[in-house]
Parts: C-alpha cells; sequence; structure tokens
C-alpha cells in the first residue's frame, strides 16, 4: 500500500492521497509511517529523514519540575476518556503570541483514530486534578511500539505529567524509546533528539516483533 520509507523526500512526505481509516493507520504505524494532514493538500504521509525519539534514559526531569509534580495533585490515568483526550487536543491553542487557527485534527481524523482505539491499537493517557480533565496525550502503540499524536495541558506540566506517566509504563514493558515524531520545544527539554530514519527503522522493527506488549 505504501512505498518503502526510503522514497520519502527531503521534507519527509512518502506520498500523498487515499483515506484515512483505521485499517490505512495500521498499515502506516506498522512500516514506520505516519499521516499528517495539511490543509489544501490530499491526506500526506511520512517518513522523514530524521526521527524524533525519546530514549528512557536520556530524559531530563529538573528538580523544579520533579517538585511541581510531587505537590501538584495530579491523578493520571490510561484509556480512561480517549475521546475527550482527542477534542481536547483538536481544540485552538495559544502558540506564540496568537490563536492558532483551526487544528490538523479534523473528524474523519477523529472517527479513524477512534475506531483504532476501540480495535486496542490507539490510546490515551489522562490527567486529572480535582477531578477536572487538565491534561492528556494520544497515540498509536503496537507491541513495544508507541507513537506520540498530539498532547493538550489546561494546567502547568500537565501534558509533562502525561508523558512521565507513558514513561514508566512502557519501562515497565521493556520499551526503551518513545516515537514522537517530529523534535518539539517541548519534547527537546526532555531530552528528545533526533535520529536518522535508517537507526529509527530498525527500532521501530525490535519494538514490533516482540511477544511483550505496552497495552494488553
Amino acid at each position: 500500500m505504501f512505498p518503502p520509507v526510503e522514497f520519502a523526500n527531503s521534507d519527509g512526505v512518502l506520498c500523498q492521497g487515499g483515506h484515512l481509516t483505521s485499517w490505512s493507520l495500521l498499515a502506516a504505524y506498522s512500516q514506520g509511517i505516519f499521516p499528517w494532514p495539511h490543509k489544501g493538500y490530499e491526506m500526506l504521509w511520512f517518513a522523514p529523514p530524521l526521527r524524533g525519539v525519546l530514549f528512557f534514559e536520556e530524559i531530563h526531569v529538573g528538580s523544579r519540575l520533579r517538585r511541581y509534580l510531587k505537590n501538584s495533585g495530579f491523578e493520571i490515568s490510561f484509556n480512561r476518556n480517549f475521546a475527550e483526550v482527542m477534542r481536547a487536543c483538536a481544540e485552538p491553542r495559544w502558540c506564540e503570541g496568537e490563536w492558532e487557527e483551526g487544528t490538523w485534527i479534523s473528524d474523519d481524523v477523529l472517527d479513524s483514530y477512534g475506531q483504532l482505539h476501540e480495535m486496542g491499537f490507539a490510546h490515551s493517557v489522562e490527567c486529572w486534578q480535582n477531578g477536572e480533565l487538565v491534561g492528556g496525550l494520544y497515540g498509536v502503540s503496537m507491541g513495544l511500539y508507541f507513537a506520540g499524536e498530539s498532547m493538550f495541558h489546561r494546567r502547568n506540566n500537565a501534558s509533562k505529567a502525561c508523558v512521565l506517566a507513558l514513561v514508566e509504563k512502557m519501562s515497565a514493558a521493556g520499551a526503551y524509546w518513545l516515537d514522537i515524531e517530529t523534535l518539539t520545544p517541548h519534547f527537546e527539554k526532555l531530552g528528545a533528539r533526533l535520529v536518522p530514519r535508517n537507526l529509527f527503522m530498525e527500532m521501530h522493527r525490535e519494538a514490533l516483533h516482540t511477544t511483550a506488549r505496552v497495552f494488553e
């Protein structure tokens, strides 16, 4: 269905077109490919030459952040409200001094990942405070592989709390890295970095070809 990842251009675009469905998503993630809708284009599928990865042994969590999280009263859950996490990630957000116009998380994205969640391949992490959902993230998991797709926060450091809880859960299962797809300032502060696509694909194959699972 998809061409080899080495065919992607310098911007990471591998191909375009097709329908966003649970089955096309499964095919993509199993081959190290992810969708990234762009307004005005057919569906774009990416396999960038440099991939954002968070290696667990390289995570940096400062003492100030540790103290904050310890005293925050945050409660973490997994898969308690996948749909609400996705809807929250789709909300307009404040970015670089202005509100972003819309989001790439369209109704088609909500529907297809929702179906993937029902199939047991898409998962969410929620952060609660006093019974209110204040942060979360969602992504796709197969074996020991997890591809983070999007996250949100309504309280300071709530999304970081979700990332660290996910890392703890993945580590307990035997995983040692998290696919963040593209490197963002948020993850760079946590110690994430870019790796060449050939190294990513080796790690990806290793993470999928195992009987261990992050999410049973």
